[in-house]
């Protein structure tokens, strides 16, 4: 499943900056979901972590409280899939599997069809219950 990474305009405590740290990333290096109950704004938030555990911003708050049912119960592997306007993309896998990529997983869809299509964000995963 690919999911949104937001948040990646705002500053991380320790003052690292989110966006050039997305800038390092590359496609298929291990990112964690770090799960915040603690959060202020939102117990369920779950931040993403690079390989070199700077934050990259959080999981939209639409799928966090499910992804965060599913932290302690499936063996969850995540990697980076790419950049996007409003932070990065994420592949993350429930069964343990090391997520795989394709190609078109890694450019925009305009870069595809050469031409806005209707549903940009739009990627073949499963269909959740909450949905």
């Amino acid at each position: 499943m690919s999911l949104a990474v937001v948040g990646a305009p705002h500053p991380n405590a320790d003052g690292s900056n989110r966006q050039f740290e997305i800038l390092l990333c590359e496609p298929g290096e291990p990112v964690r979901l770090v799960p915040e109950p603690k959060n202020k704004h939102d117990r369920h938030a779950i931040a993403v972590l690079s390989v070199r555990d700077v934050q990259l911003g959080y999981i939209s708050a639409e799928r966090a409280p499910r992804v965060g049912g599913l932290l302690g119960a499936a063996d969850v592997q995540a990697v980076f899939q790419r950049k996007a306007d409003f932070g990065a993309w994420i592949r993350v896998s429930f069964d343990g599997e090391i997520p795989k990529l394709t190609n078109s997983m890694l450019v925009e869809a305009e870069e595809i069809f050469d031409e806005p299509v209707s549903e940009p964000d739009f990627y073949p995963d499963e269909i959740w219950p909450d949905d």
